[in-house]
């Protein structure tokens, strides 16, 4: 009697792939053989194809352990499509399915702005489209909506979902920074438009996309451009920015209480070794925080609420690359002449004290100068509900204005 060993031996050669099966007898007094298999990748495992020329069925690529932990292992999250089932298990994980982005506050920012039919909105951060797609819900028959984005690639992809949902003609997307909207309208021969709205977040696809480099979760190029024709990224900011500057953003940015240790602590690594791939980054900033990433699994095992270590220096380089605050300083500015005299109206979304200081600042310097007539007294938060089964609403801060007769 014989008994098969479980693990097999693969060995390529020109024409086949070889599989070497060793057994091993119970009795140790036989010589164990080798049985050899030779199997033509060429071949359908349907016999009555041999011969037709058929390319073999490829089966996907596998992944370690029982559940996909990578973005690219992530297929059925990412074709929800093909896989409709799959993002109501996700959601239930309090997770987003990979590739998507669950829109923040929306029957907020509606009741906010009221939209009505026949107006035209112009959605300065389209992302995945979901505030864009209640805006055009609540504008038809004839809304128009103007949606930008600075990533080009999303842009394109949430264009042709929102072509599926409504007529193209009520579309009007650009691949341009949201503080142009003055260029935009120009070009298009508009006076004014009805709402404002943005979106300051970070989209949900570029976080868990690897390669976008703007996740501490996952390795990938310390990339963290939102435009990709953009030319610096955070790996080339991190490699030139003096110590006292990069200082200065952490603390400005982000509210990063150590900024200072952990300016000098990327400063003294990329003197050893450059700093490229954000694992790298998230190395340097637990240490200089005191933590490893073997204690912090174990402070989040144990139950650990707090942010991660390198959230708050991931932020700051984020603005860093892509000049974030200049560019909604310059939307403050002209956000009020290009809206509707006599009750158009701005919504902003913000995510850091940063963001929502500059908006508070401008919508009360707005009112005492009567550019706006009404502004929020108090920003509006998401409720429980949302901040349960959206953990990344939690930061989300709504600021709105409605803009005066003169």
């Amino acid at each position: 009697m014989l008994r098969l060993w479980r693990n097999l031996e693969y060995a390529e050669t020109c024409d086949a792939l070889v599989l070497c099966a060793f057994v091993t007898p119970l009795d140790r007094s036989i010589q164990a053989p080798c049985i050899t298999i030779n199997y033509d990748p060429g071949m359908n495992a349907d016999s009555s194809d041999h011969g037709s020329g058929s390319a073999p069925r490829r089966r996907r690529p596998r992944y370690s352990g029982t559940h996909p932990r990578r973005f690219d292992e992530r297929y059925k999250e990412r074709d929800l499509e093909k896989y409709p089932d799959i993002e109501a298990h996700v959601r239930a994980q309090g997770r987003t399915p990979a590739g998507t982005h669950v829109p923040i506050m929306v029957e907020e920012v509606v009741a906010a702005l009221r939209p009505a039919p026949g107006e035209t909105v112009a959605d300065l951060t389209l992302g995945y489209g979901g505030h864009a797609l209640a805006f055009l819900t609540h504008t038809a028959p004839n809304g128009i909506l103007i949606g930008t984005d600075l990533d080009g690639t999303q842009l394109q992809e949430t264009g042709r979902r929102l072509e599926q949902a409504v007529d193209p003609q009520r579309l009007q997307l650009h691949n341009s920074h949201f503080a142009g909207l003055p260029k935009i309208m120009a070009a298009q021969g508009l006076v004014c438009v009805d709402i404002v709205f943005a979106d300051l977040g970070l989209s949900s696809m570029q976080i868990d996309n690897p390669a976008r480099g703007f996740s501490y979760k996952h390795d990938g190029p310390l990339d963290m451009r939102m435009d990709l024709r953009r030319p610096i990224t955070a790996a080339e900011v991190i490699r030139t920015i003096s110590p006292d500057a990069l200082a200065t953003a952490l603390d400005d940015f982000a509210d990063e209480p150590e900024h200072r240790q952990i300016a000098l602590a990327i400063v003294r690594r990329r003197s050893e070794q450059a700093i490229t791939q954000t694992g790298d980054l998230v190395d340097v900033v637990l240490k200089a925080k005191g933590w490893t990433r073997r204690t912090w699994r174990d402070a989040v095992a144990e139950g650990a609420s707090e942010l991660h270590p390198a959230a708050r220096t991931f932020q700051a380089l984020r603005i860093l690359v892509n000049d974030e605050l200049h560019g909604l300083e310059q939307l403050l500015r002209v956000a009020p002449y290009c809206l509707r005299p006599g009750g158009g109206r701005l919504g902003i979304l913000t995510f850091h004290s940063g963001e929502d200081r500059r908006v508070k600042d401008a919508l009360s310097e707005g009112l005492r100068s009567g550019v706006y007539v009404r502004v929020s007294e108090e920003p509006i938060r998401p409720g429980p509900t949302e901040r349960r089964e959206n953990p990344r609403s939690t930061a989300a801060k709504f600021r709105w204005a409605v803009r005066s007769a003169q």
